[in-house]
């Protein structure tokens, strides 16, 4: 949900990227977007609750400790994101000793409950109640803390959370515990309290650990930039820049094997650099005076003298990562379902609770049972069920994909999966494998001789082609000649004596395409072609595709002869030379036309719209940023990933609704029951238990799904 307000007359909005800690829950961004709505000046504000960010656009006038004290009214601590700001802590870390304690302490506490249940009486009961006491009371304060917390915090400030009615609960079930201990009472209910803060820290996190595998895509973009370049100053010397301290006009002299950290164009010098992070092309990129270069890419072969045209938040690469940032912003179907839901659940709670001790009270139960009821009411109505539904569901089905050799990163992108209907598939490294392989033809024609001597030859390379050569050739059992005088040219080739002979290999004069020549003395030249070939199993997967009701097309930024020769092959329609920006707008006009799209791709350029996307997917050999951008990732060359990510998304889907219907079911019945003082507290956390478990068995059916 997004939330508006009035600029003022005539007034460019300006952005504002608040880091919000607290948030952590649907009740969280709805509470924080509805406190910048209230302000005058606030254009939009929309939360990212994995980066637990809210965007704020408003007018100038409008400054931020403006926004700092709104979001401070409301319990939550705030700050601007500046340049230096860390990425948010793990969500996760916290809870883990909370839980650990709550099922140390629920397993034993529930091991004198047995006890109890199974006939003890006088003393031995007693002194079962009070060892449940010692171990109960001091696991319930450690492990209910993050929920104390957050309701002391919303309380605070006058207000209310879903916590509220949660810590309310557990308070009074301790005391009364504690109470009916102390006065020799039948019964005590450590071990229903326990067991409802195992249960409910186990959802929570469960859903932060989702949110700390999606988070860093952006950060994962801005290191792939150098920290700093050599700079050469006006009188000759050199001197090393931290990157922040470049500025456009500086010239960079970049060593072989180094990265760009900023973006510019050659002035002295030659070389190649790999740009497959930025575009996904394999082939490296010549490079001489006046040519543009660009931050993050690697020089290969050559020293370069590099003067900078943009620095830090100015280059190509920072861009990028603002347009992924950007679109990082799409809220869940289900997290609008909670953010409404959490809105009613705490008041009516609140008031279930209330009603139910009035009327007990009225039909002249006392305070005391009357209480009883009513504490009952509040554990029974916990929203465990509900709050497991998705998390355990998506966690089940990422463990099945795993299996299957596809990783899962953001478990919220399977909703999102389940309604694709199109996809959009890049080029170099998605539909092909992404290395240029030798021709085949061309090496079984090779002579034996010739084989072993470009074996040799290329064994003492580490370049691509060299590397591909040696893999294709050993795998013919090809034995490498003994060679010596081998040596390497920078940007030219190998060479070497072979039994008296000159040999070498090397870059061809001219030739279309991506090739090697080999050169023997006295022997005619042997050119080896080198092409990307089409993943093994790529037709068979997107005619899986089309039988799901998924439309495949290809959007690269590969030059469009190559697209279109891939186009042929599969059968599918093709666009060239896309550039981020345009493949975002690619994907927003099938977005707008009602489509829901998926993003396949592999390189930086594909970042913004592996983000931009409903959903993406990017195969385990993209580059860094292409993995952190993407909500699914898989690991062999197998493209039969993608049917087989849409066919678990939908399945774990209709799993979730089934949770989702269970689990009202579950509170429809449960309510009036408690209501009608029909269940204990300790009845009330056993069937909210149940219900919980009844969802987790339902979500392992999909352990085997895709099998």
């Amino acid at each position: 949900m997004t939330a508006t307000a009035r600029l003022q007359p005539d007034a460019a909005p300006v952005t504002t990227v608040m880091v919000v800690p607290g948030m952590h829950c649907a009740g969280c961004m709805a509470k924080v977007e509805r406190a910048l709505a209230a302000l005058d000046g606030v254009e939009e504000a929309r939360v990212n609750l994995t980066a637990r960010q809210v965007r704020v656009e408003h007018d100038p006038a409008l400054e931020v400790p403006a926004l700092v004290d709104a979001l401070s009214a409301v319990g939550f601590a705030s700050q601007p994101r500046g340049e230096e700001v860390a990425p948010p802590p793990s969500a996760v870390k916290p809870l883990l000793p909370a839980l650990a304690v709550a099922g140390f302490a629920c397993m034993n506490v529930m091991l004198l409950s047995v006890s109890i249940w199974s006939g003890a009486e006088g003393a031995t009961k007693e002194l079962f109640h009070w060892l449940s006491a010692a171990i109960g009371v001091p696991a319930i304060i450690y492990s209910g803390m993050p929920f104390f917390r957050s309701a002391w915090s919303a309380l605070s400030k006058r207000t209310t959370n879903m916590d509220v009615p949660i810590s309310i609960g557990v308070t009074l079930a301790t005391a009364l515990s504690l109470y009916e201990t102390m006065n020799h009472g039948q019964d005590a209910w450590f071990d229903g309290t326990l067991m409802l803060l195992l249960f409910l820290l186990a959802g929570r996190a469960l859903d932060a650990a989702m949110r700390d595998r999606a988070r860093a895509g952006v950060d994962a973009l801005l290191r792939q930039a150098a920290p700093g370049a050599m700079v050469v100053a006006k009188e000759g010397g050199l001197q090393w820049l931290p990157s922040t301290d470049l500025v456009p006009g500086m010239v960079m002299r970049v060593a072989a094997g180094e990265r760009l950290a900023a973006d510019g164009e050659v002035v002295s010098g030659a070389s190649r650099f790999d740009q497959s992070l930025l575009t996904g092309e394999s082939a490296p990129i010549a490079a001489a005076s006046g040519d543009p270069v660009l931050a993050g890419t690697l020089n290969l072969e050559n020293p370069v003298d590099v003067r900078v045209t943009a620095a830090g938040s100015g280059t190509t690469l920072a861009e990028i990562a603002r347009l992924m940032e950007a679109s990082g912003q799409v809220r869940s179907a289900y997290v609008r379902i909670a953010d409404r839901a959490s809105r009613l659940y705490a008041p009516a709670v609140h008031s279930l609770a209330a009603l139910t001790f009035a009327g007990w009270m009225l039909a002249g139960a006392g305070v005391y049972q009357s209480l009883v009821y009513a504490i009952a009411v509040l554990i029974i109505t916990c929203p465990c069920a509900l709050g497991l539904a998705v998390p355990v569901a998506q966690v089940v089905a990422c463990s099945a994909l795993m299996k299957r050799g596809v990783m899962v990163k953001d478990g919220a992108a399977l909703e999102r999966i389940a309604d694709i209907d199109r996809a959009l598939l890049d080029k170099t490294g998605t539909l092909t494998l992404g290395r240029p392989l030798p021709d085949p033809v061309t090496l079984d024609a090779l002579p034996a001789d010739a084989a072993a001597v470009a074996l040799g030859l290329a064994s003492h390379s580490r370049h691509p082609l060299s590397r591909a050569l040696v893999e294709a050739l050993a795998a013919r059992g090809i034995k490498p000649a003994e060679l010596t005088e081998v040596g390497e040219e920078a940007g030219q080739g190998l060479s070497a004596l072979w039994q008296g002979r000159k040999v070498a290999l090397r870059r061809p004069d001219s030739a279309s395409g991506i090739a090697t020549t080999l050169d023997i003395e006295g022997q005619p030249v042997w050119l080896i072609p080198f092409a990307d070939r089409l993943r093994p199993d790529a037709a068979a997967a997107l005619d899986k595709l089309r039988r799901l009701g998924i439309e495949p097309s290809i959007l690269s930024g590969d030059n469009p002869g190559a697209v279109a020769e891939v186009a042929r092959e599969t059968g599918l329609t093709g666009q060239g030379n896309a550039s981020p920006q345009d493949k975002q707008e690619a994907i927003a006009r099938l977005q707008g036309a009602g489509h829901k799209v998926l993003m396949a791709g592999d390189g930086l350029n594909d970042g913004p719209a592996l983000a931009a996307a409903n959903a993406s997917i990017a195969p385990g050999t993209a580059s860094d940023v292409g993995r952190q951008a993407a909500d699914l990732v898989f690991l062999g060359d197998s493209l039969e990933a993608l049917p087989l990510a849409v066919r678990t998304a939908r399945s774990t889907m209709r799993v979730v609704k089934q949770n989702f219907v269970m689990a009202i079911g579950y509170n429809l019945l449960a309510v009036p029951l408690a209501m009608a003082g029909l269940v204990t507290p300790l009845i009330a956390a056993v069937a909210m238990s149940t219900s919980s478990l009844l969802v987790i068995g339902n979500s392992l059916r999909l352990a085997g799904v895709g099998r």
